[in-house]
């Protein structure tokens, strides 16, 4: 709390707009959606830290798990809100729904609606969890986006 006000006063010189969100301690987790089907959930896990720029983008900085080790009740739960929000946001073709889990109750933090698509990003590890080759996965987002009228 005491580095909070120098925090927000710093974040003021980048933007005279600054969200101030809670903490909520526990796993990140990940679901990967494609043309309303859920994949398997990823978990997200730094070595040391958050998961920063830093930490998304070097290659062993972070440890995934793909499928995440989390009980099974819990990944159908995750697959079903993901569905869920992708649903609510009118979302087509793919997107991919981030929560924080508690072991108690999963926390939606955000949506991503143009996954990345690095050797590094969850939707590809989702889909090979899931048994899909990369190759594959871009032909069914490609598929997918002709379907909905992306490319004419």
């Amino acid at each position: 709390m005491e580095d909070l006000k120098s925090a927000v006063q710093n974040a003021f010189k980048y933007s005279p707009n600054v969200l101030l969100e809670e903490y909520i301690p526990g796993r990140e987790l990940t679901v990967t959606i494609i043309d309303g089907e859920a994949y398997p959930v990823v978990e997200i896990k730094p070595l040391e830290g958050w998961y920063d720029y830093t930490n998304k983008y070097t290659s062993g900085k972070t440890h995934y798990e793909a499928p995440a080790q989390i009980d099974d009740t819990v990944a159908k739960l995750l697959q079903l809100y993901a569905i869920r929000l992708w649903k609510a946001f009118g979302l087509s073709g793919y997107a991919r729904i981030d929560f924080r889990y508690d072991d108690l109750k999963p926390y939606f933090l955000e949506v991503n609606t143009l996954p990345g698509m690095t050797s590094l990003s969850l939707t590809p590890m989702a889909a090979k969890a899931a048994g899909m080759s990369f190759q594959d996965l871009l032909k069914n987002i490609i598929d997918i986006t002709i379907k909905y009228g992306g490319l004419k």
